[in-house]
C-alpha cells in the first residue's frame, strides 16, 4: 500500500515540476513574441484532445478553442511534436510561398519513414523544382489532356454499369477508389486492368494505412505490416520500371512520352543530354504518387455525392448544366474536351466546397531554418510549423456559415486561384500539380453519374482522423435514368 502512495506522490509532483516549468516557460516566450500556447500534459502533450476532435462533427474545434485563448498562431504538442500552429491565411500564405528559402517539410516519424529519404513530400531545393515542373508540365500538357478524358470517361461509364449488374446497391467509397486507382496507375506506368492492377492495389491499401500511427516496427504492429506492404509493392514497380529502360534503350530514347515512368526516365538537360534518376528515386515516387488515387480524388467524389444526396436543389442545378452539356454534344457529334467539362461552372463551384469542407489536405508540416517573424509572431529557428487549411476552410469570418454546403458561394467569392483562404491543393512553390486533373476527374465523373444515373444514400457520417473518409463507406442504390 505503502509503494502505491509513494508513486501515486512521485507522479503528482513531477507533473506540478512540469506545469510550473510551463507556466515559467510561456511567459518567456511571450515576452520573446514567441506565439503563446500549451504544451499539455507530460509526454503525450494535447494529443488525446486532437484526436478526439477529429473524429468529432467538428475537427477544428482543437484549433477553434486554442484560437480563441492565444490568438491565430498558437503553440502546442501533438503527435510527439512541440509545434506552432497556424490558423491564419496570410501567415500560411508566408510559409507556404517561402518554402524553400525558410521552411522545409517536416513530417511525422512515421511519414518519413514508410516514404523514405527520396520522398517528394520532403523533398527539398533544385531537385523538387525540377520533379514538380516536370510532372507539372507533363500533367497539363496538351497530349495528356487528349487521352485521359477519353479513358476517364470510358472508366466512369465502365463502373457505374458494373454497379447495375451488381444489383445498384453499392458501398460507394470502396467502389470508387477502384475506379480513381485504376485511372491513376495509367496515367503513371500505363498499366492496364487486371491481376497486376489488383495486386498494386491490394498493397497500397495496406502500405498507406500506416502514414499515420504509432512509429513502433515490431511484427504486427501497423507500422510493420505498412513497411512489409511497400517491399512488395517496390518488386512491382521495380519489374515494371526495368522493363520500360529496356524498351527505352531499344528506341535510343526516342520514343514517345505516354506516361509519368516515361518522363523520368526520357528527363534531359538543356544540352539535350538524359539525365539519370536512380531506379530506387523512381519506384520509390511513383508509389508516392499513387496517394491521390487512394485518398484525395475517391474522397472528394464520395462527399460530393454525400453532400448532393442532402442538397436536393444543389443536385438539380447541377443535372441541369450537366444535361444542357450532353445535349449540345449529341447535337453537334463532337467528343468531349478537358475545356468542356471544366467550363461547367456550377460543377466546379460543386467541387470547390466539397473540396472547402471535407479538408482532405488539412494542413502541412514545416520547420523552419532560421528565425523568423511574421505579423509579430516570432517562429525561431528549427521549431516544427504547421499551416493549418480546414481552420481556414471553416473560419465562420471567411465563410458564412462555413459547416453548411452551400456551392452558390462560390459565384460571389468567384475565382479560386490564388485564394489565400482556400488551399486544398496547397500552395507555393509546392502546390500540387495535379490539381486539374484532379478536378477534371471529379467533373467527369458527376457529369455521367448525373445525367444517366439515379441513387438514395444511406445516413452516413464522415470520419475526420487518421484520413477523412465515410464511417459506414457510404452504402447508395443507383438506378439508370429511365429515358422519357
Amino acid at each position: 500500500m505503502e509503494w502505491w502512495v509513494l508513486l501515486m506522490v512521485s507522479a503528482a509532483v513531477i507533473c506540478w515540476i512540469w506545469f510550473e516549468r510551463e507556466k515559467m516557460s510561456a511567459k518567456r516566450l511571450q515576452r520573446s513574441g514567441i506565439p503563446r500556447g500549451s504544451a499539455g500534459w507530460p509526454f503525450i502533450g494535447e494529443t488525446l484532445d486532437f484526436i478526439a476532435c477529429g473524429y468529432s462533427s467538428t475537427p477544428v474545434s482543437f484549433m477553434d478553442k486554442r484560437k480563441a485563448r492565444y490568438g491565430k498562431v498558437f503553440k502546442t504538442h501533438i503527435l510527439g511534436t512541440p509545434i506552432i500552429v497556424s490558423t491564419d491565411s496570410e501567415v500560411n500564405k508566408v510559409i507556404l510561398q517561402n518554402h524553400g528559402n525558410t521552411f522545409i517539410p517536416a513530417y511525422p516519424k512515421t511519414v518519413r519513414e514508410l516514404l523514405g529519404e527520396n520522398s517528394i513530400l520532403q523533398m527539398n531545393g533544385s531537385l523538387h523544382k525540377r520533379i514538380h515542373s516536370l510532372i507539372g508540365g507533363f500533367l497539363r500538357s496538351p497530349q495528356l489532356k487528349s487521352q485521359i478524358v477519353k479513358d476517364i470517361e470510358y472508366s466512369a461509364k465502365l463502373t457505374m454499369a458494373s454497379w447495375v449488374e451488381k444489383g445498384g446497391s453499392i458501398l460507394f467509397q470502396e467502389e470508387i477508389k477502384k475506379m480513381t486507382f485504376q485511372i491513376l496507375i495509367k496515367v503513371l506506368m500505363s498499366v492496364e486492368p487486371g491481376k497486376e492492377l489488383e495486386i498494386l492495389r491490394r498493397d497500397f491499401e495496406e502500405f498507406i494505412k500506416g502514414l499515420i500511427c504509432l512509429p513502433i516496427k515490431l511484427p504486427g504492429t501497423r507500422l510493420y505490416k505498412s513497411l512489409k506492404a511497400k517491399e512488395r509493392l517496390l518488386k512491382v514497380v521495380e519489374r515494371i520500371v526495368e522493363e520500360r529502360k529496356i524498351l527505352i534503350e531499344k528506341s535510343d530514347g526516342n520514343g514517345s512520352v505516354n506516361d509519368t515512368l516515361d518522363l523520368l526516365l526520357h528527363d534531359m538537360d538543356e544540352l539535350k543530354e538524359r539525365r539519370r534518376f536512380s531506379s530506387n528515386f523512381i519506384c520509390g515516387n511513383i508509389i508516392e504518387m499513387m496517394i491521390p488515387g487512394e485518398e484525395t480524388v475517391p474522397t472528394a467524389m464520395t462527399l460530393a455525392v454525400k453532400f448532393l444526396s442532402d442538397s436536393p436543389e444543389a443536385l438539380k442545378q447541377l443535372k441541369e448544366e450537366n444535361m444542357e452539356l450532353r445535349r449540345q454534344k449529341a447535337n453537334s457529334s463532337e467528343e468531349y474536351s478537358w475545356m468542356d467539362y471544366m467550363s461547367l461552372s456550377f460543377t466546379q463551384n460543386v467541387i470547390s466546397e466539397t473540396l472547402r469542407m471535407t479538408n482532405i489536405i488539412n494542413a502541412v508540416w514545416r520547420k523552419t531554418t532560421k528565425d523568423v517573424e511574421i505579423k509579430g509572431y516570432l517562429i525561431p529557428q528549427g521549431w516544427c510549423v504547421m499551416a493549418s487549411f480546414s481552420s481556414v476552410h471553416m473560419d465562420e469570418v471567411t465563410y458564412e456559415n462555413p459547416y453548411y454546403f452551400n456551392p452558390w458561394r462560390w459565384e460571389k467569392i468567384g475565382a479560386v486561384v490564388n485564394n489565400s483562404n482556400f488551399t486544398p491543393f496547397g500552395g507555393g512553390q509546392r502546390l500540387c500539380p495535379g490539381l486539374e486533373l484532379s478536378r477534371l476527374e471529379i467533373s467527369v465523373f458527376l457529369h455521367h453519374l448525373v445525367t444517366t444515373y439515379s441513387w438514395t444514400a444511406a445516413k452516413d457520417d464522415i470520419i475526420y482522423f487518421p484520413t477523412v473518409k465515410m464511417k459506414k463507406k457510404l452504402p447508395i442504390r443507383v438506378a439508370p435514368i429511365t429515358a422519357t
